[in-house]
């Protein structure tokens, strides 16, 4: 078993159905709540993951953890590190490299949600054997407006272009949920979503009618990062 730390940006955020997978794929989590603290360094981690929260990447004032977080992404980039930044940690990942990241910035994404990779992501280590056009959880409005300098831009939706991009061999960042099974929408607050004009029914009507091949999907991609972090 090899050790990757996991940054809790949320209590609603935890890794979900990854937590088994990659134990299963030889991952010791390390879940660590970013309002409990976090450790210092990354010594004695394989890897470093990055999950959502509601709030925007530099939000310190709400999330006084985050410049530790950004720091500890930062010495993982330096360090080529295996990271992977999920919604918010894959904005804050991208903050972080010199990108853009906007607050209530276009159409809100939520639930199952139509995304197309590029051809860059062909012999992509983390999206390996991942067909071209996908259905994954999202949730969010805020936006990666502007890659980092050097990204490689793996997966567009309709609204919002930048949803999967790699920096160097080591680090991804993720706008969708794979980690979000089309069951755990349930826990969605109805009166949120009819604010915005959605209906949480049929909302969970399309999550599930996706959800074998999205869970397919997310089943390949959290053993392809197990395996890159394992090789190390």
């Amino acid at each position: 078993m090899v050790r990757v730390l996991v940054v809790q940006n949320s209590p609603g955020s935890g890794p979900r159905r990854f937590g088994e997978w990659w134990s299963d794929d030889g991952l010791e989590l390390d879940i660590r709540p970013g309002a409990d603290g976090l450790p210092e360094s990354l010594d004695g981690y394989a890897g470093l993951v990055l999950l959502g929260g509601g709030f925007l990447p530099s939000d310190d004032e709400r999330a006084p953890w985050l410049p530790a977080e950004r720091a500890l992404t930062s010495a993982a980039l330096a360090a080529s590190l295996p990271t992977l930044g999920i919604c918010l940690g894959g904005q804050l990942l991208a903050e972080v490299a010199g990108g853009e990241v906007r607050g209530k910035h276009g159409r809100p994404e939520r639930g199952s949600t139509s995304i197309g990779l590029t051809d860059a992501a062909t012999g992509d280590a983390l999206l390996a054997g991942i067909p071209g056009s996908i259905s994954m959880i999202e949730n969010h409005q805020d936006s990666i407006t502007a890659l980092p300098s050097g990204a490689v831009l793996l997966a567009s939706s309709t609204d919002h272009p930048n949803q999967a991009f790699r920096l160097g061999d080591a680090a991804w960042g993720l706008q969708f949920h794979p980690e979000v099974a089309a069951a755990d929408l349930a826990g969605w607050n109805a009166r949120e979503l009819a604010a915005e004009g959605l209906d949480l029914a049929a909302v969970r009507a399309a999550a599930d009618a996706a959800e074998p091949a999205a869970a397919s999907v997310a089943r390949r991609l959290a053993a392809n990062f197990a395996a890159i972090v394992v090789a190390g």
